[in-house]
């Protein structure tokens, strides 16, 4: 058992076959194998559609008891309208997910860059109509919230009242990439452009890290995590890191690569299970 939550944007990536996945796995298959290795995922795609009650009826089947899905609001809920006119979406939505049970945590709200300091007395209403017991986690891309002043000061202040996490998102790897691949162009004109926030406003602060497509080219942007996320460790929290690459094919290698770094600054921390790629497809 980690100590912490590591994993990757999604499982269903077929590139990942011959690495991750063994070479001819079905994607039926994919989510027992992720697991296998990581023991949390960023649930992107809740974002864009919501699952059908079979499907989340499997992935209860397939995921471990202690597995983390964290589950991420729809945009119609979190990117349309006054939040709190979308409670009653956000609840829904959770009934949705109700199968999944503790596995879901925490939730996440990613907010876009148009959601400004004006709308945090919203914000605040939303997370008191939210489920007391529902951990939830929020990211902001408006550029008030990264200037250090007062507006900062308040939604942080706000998140921390509320005993909900504020996502520390870090471009700077991506954005330091000169290279002019089709996958680096759309990641940059995808990805906000802010300074990182650590954050540790409750038990499990959330860090996404989004990475070079050279693995070695991240080592300078990951050195002030992996201490925080060290430290964070240290005093008995329970970090969630999740690793991204321009087109997400060497995300699991950028996990494996943030680990082992981790071993080194925690004597004692057990290594990840190996890959699941050299097994055989009967065994799965």
């Amino acid at each position: 058992m980690l100590p912490y939550f590591l994993g990757c944007p999604a499982w269903n990536e077929p590139a990942w076959r011959g690495s991750l996945y063994p070479d001819g796995l079905a994607g039926r298959d994919f989510l027992p194998a992720y697991c296998r290795v990581f023991n949390a995922v960023e649930g992107n795609t809740t974002f864009y559609a919501r699952p059908a009650a079979a499907t989340l009826a499997r992935w209860a089947q397939l995921m471990p008891e202690g597995f983390h899905f964290c589950a991420k609001l729809p945009r119609d809920i979190s990117h349309e309208g006054d939040l709190r006119d979308n409670l009653a979406a956000a609840r829904d939505f959770l009934d949705l997910l109700a199968p999944l049970g503790a596995r879901v945590t925490p939730l996440w709200l990613q907010l876009p860059a148009s959601f400004a300091p004006p709308r945090l007395a919203e914000l605040a209403a939303f997370i008191d109509g939210l489920p007391s017991a529902r951990s939830l986690a929020v990211e902001v891309r408006h550029p008030a919230f990264f200037a250090r002043g007062g507006e900062e000061r308040a939604l942080n202040r706000l998140l921390l009242e509320h005993g909900v996490e504020r996502i520390g998102l870090d471009s700077r790897a991506l954005f330091s990439c000169t290279e002019r691949s089709a996958a680096v162009l759309h990641a940059q004109s995808k990805k906000p452009r802010l300074p990182p926030r650590p954050a540790a406003f409750s038990q499990a602060p959330q860090v996404r890290f989004i990475g070079h497509p050279q693995l070695e080219a991240n080592d300078p942007f990951l050195a002030p995590w992996l201490d925080k996320v060290a430290g964070w460790i240290e005093e008995g929290r329970t970090p969630h890191v999740f690793l991204h690459t321009p087109d997400n094919h060497l995300a699991p290698e950028l996990a494996r690569r943030f680990h082992a770094q981790l071993m080194a600054r925690l004597p004692g921390l057990p290594a990840l299970p190996e890959n699941t790629a050299g097994e055989q497809l009967g065994l799965l």
